[in-house]
């Protein structure tokens, strides 16, 4: 058992275990204390000051966040003197920051925006010289405008601690302070992998996901006779869209999703979870083959670009591991613009596809130049669950009246297999289901493994046997995570057979692109992973079709389209390939 300590804050008594900071020992009283560059799930900085507090003994304010408290400790959290050093680091916030909340992407959503209200700031009382930097905006992904950064200094540590590609870092020194990638090369060219994490915990709008909303809107204004505008939404959508509506965390809302997209005026509403069925179909085939001595092994899965950018740029060696399979937006765009095209009698330079993905780096991977088709993209745009929210929005829906409705058909039917790719472990899930089918000729007894499930940041791995055969697999969420597992594997220290990898923590479920949590509420936050893979997990056991396999129009497709899985056919229009790329900084 933990010793405990007393203390004091605002004048109440209070025992907390040892090692409880004067943040946390403060909220188990319903104090709460203001602050910015704190992130529950990053190492503490205690840099932004807005957190700071008075502790009796001290003739300095002490920040809050990273004071650990102490046997007999006295702390005042809202004294005048506290009020007035928290307005003051507000307002030079404010002051040195640009005045287009109006017109910015998170007027309403903003914690320095937030603060400022709380605290009573209404003017500002310096209008000297600005910072002002070029704003880089040129990435096929993430746009970074460092005119709103307040060096809290969050992205930094969730791209070093989190993702672990540290692609950023403070550079110059007093004013002239900015963050960026080495060099302050574009983001493009530097070592991002797209993940959008920093757009995630970015408390102002210093990071944003390059918007393709305007895309959309001018495709859904042609002429019917001219483009056949087409949307598909990833599973991770469903589980958090009604967020940004005002529903609680983790709210199914598949059916109000469908109805507001037809209202919107899209030609047909597809369902990437008929690709991610067929997507276990090709990689359990794939993983059978390499049981058989068709590749080498572990097979990585390949549905997270932001993962396939980190192999690209950090374990080049590793390609050869890779599944060849394309992500499941990437097989659904491709086969829209195909088989869809071909029963609806359509030219495929006629169908503008649009994809809603949690993820900021599907917009990196609809630009790849692997993913053409004719010359053009086979994903035109693609749009996060922010911007499709805003879209809903802007449109004049009220979602949460809207009555739901279905998929349209033929690449709109999915199993439950298909639902739980957006939660961590769900790819191993799936493909492990129809591995065993494939096997032994029947389904799993059980198909729920548990043993892979997690959304806590943690490694899991479990060793499973299906008709004879031991296979040892392991899951990784965080491409921290994933560098343990691999170099495990580099040293020989793991033999697994099958590796499922996603590059946000907590899979797509916790996605780059995803809304917003409350201010309060943090991204990367356990309840949240939970709520949202819960609602996933849900689907997934109140459907009859559970596994990829039992898809009808999956079968269809192969009967009258691909032929078998790994044909010649489907690894034309469903497998791709992965290059090597040295950004600049890494040698």
């Amino acid at each position: 058992m933990s010793q405990m300590i007393s203390l004091k804050i605002d004048g109440e008594p209070i025992l907390v275990p040892a090692g409880t900071t004067v943040m946390d020992a403060a909220e188990t009283l319903g104090i709460h204390i203001p602050r910015l560059c704190y992130h529950p799930e990053l190492s503490l900085e205690g840099n932004c000051r807005v957190c700071v507090v008075q502790v009796e003994g001290f003739d300095h304010c002490l920040a809050s966040c990273a004071t650990t408290a102490w046997e007999g400790m006295e702390v005042q959290t809202n004294s005048p003197v506290i009020r007035e050093a928290r307005r003051d680091i507000v307002e030079l916030l404010l002051d040195n920051h640009p005045k287009d909340c109006q017109t910015c992407d998170r007027d309403g959503i903003c914690e320095l925006q937030n603060l400022a209200y709380r605290m009573g700031v209404r003017e500002r009382h310096f209008e000297g010289r600005r910072k002002q930097f070029p704003i880089d905006d040129a990435g096929a992904s993430v746009v970074r405008n460092a005119e709103k950064c307040i060096l809290c200094g969050r992205c930094i540590r969730v791209c070093g601690e989190v993702q672990g590609v540290f692609n950023l870092s403070q550079h110059g020194r007093g004013f002239t302070t900015v963050v960026g990638p080495a060099n302050l090369a574009p983001m493009d060219e530097s070592a991002c992998i797209q993940c959008g994490q920093c757009v995630s915990v970015c408390p102002t709008a210093a990071f944003l996901e390059q918007d393709h909303t305007e895309r959309v809107w001018k495709a859904l204004g042609f002429p019917r006779t001219e483009k056949h505008v087409v949307v598909t939404t990833a599973p991770a959508i469903r589980a958090a869209l009604g967020e940004a509506f005002g529903l609680p965390m983790g709210t199914p809302v598949t059916g109000k999703m469908v109805t507001a997209l037809r209202r919107m005026g899209f030609d047909a509403i597809f369902d990437v979870n008929f690709s991610a069925d067929l997507t276990i179909m090709e990689e359990a085939h794939e993983l059978l083959n390499r049981l058989d001595g068709g590749g080498p092994l572990p097979l990585l899965t390949s549905c997270s670009p932001g993962w396939v950018s980190f192999l690209e740029k950090f374990y080049p060696e590793l390609i050869p591991h890779m599944s060849s399979c394309k992500s499941p937006m990437q097989m659904q765009s491709t086969l829209i613009k195909t088989y869809y095209a071909q029963q609806k009698g359509l030219d495929p330079k006629d169908i503008y596809v649009v994809s809603v993905m949690p993820c900021v780096a599907k917009k990196f991977e609809a630009a790849r130049p692997e993913h053409v088709l004719d010359g053009s993209p086979t994903t035109d745009a693609v749009i996060t669950t922010r911007e499709l929210a805003q879209m809903i929005k802007s449109y004049g829906i009220d979602f949460t009246r809207l009555p739901d409705s279905d998929f349209d058909h033929p690449l709109g039917t999915s199993s439950g297999a298909g639902d739980i790719f957006g939660a961590t472990g769900g790819v191993m899930e799936a493909a492990l289901r129809t591995a065993a089918f494939k096997l032994t000729g029947k389904n799993l007894g059980n198909l729920e493994l548990t043993e892979v499930r997690g959304v806590t940041g943690e490694i899991r791995e479990a060793t499973v046997t299906l008709a004879g055969k031991t296979l040892n697999v392991a899951v990784a969420n965080g491409l921290q995570n994933a560098k343990i597992l691999l170099e495990a594997v580099k040293r020989g220290e793991k033999d697994y057979h099958l590796i499922e990898i996603m590059a946000c923590p907590g899979g797509c479920i916790c996605g780059g692109g995803q809304p917003y949590p409350p201010i309060g509420t943090y991204t990367m936050n356990h309840d949240l992973a939970r709520a949202r893979a819960k609602a996933l997990y849900s689907i997934d056991s109140a459907k009859t079709l559970r596994c990829s396999h039992d898809n009808p129009d999956v079968q269809k497709l192969y009967a009258d389209f691909l032929g078998e899985p790994l044909s010649h056919r489907a690894h034309e229009l469903l497998h791709t390939h992965y290059t090597a790329r040295t950004p600049r900084g890494i040698r």
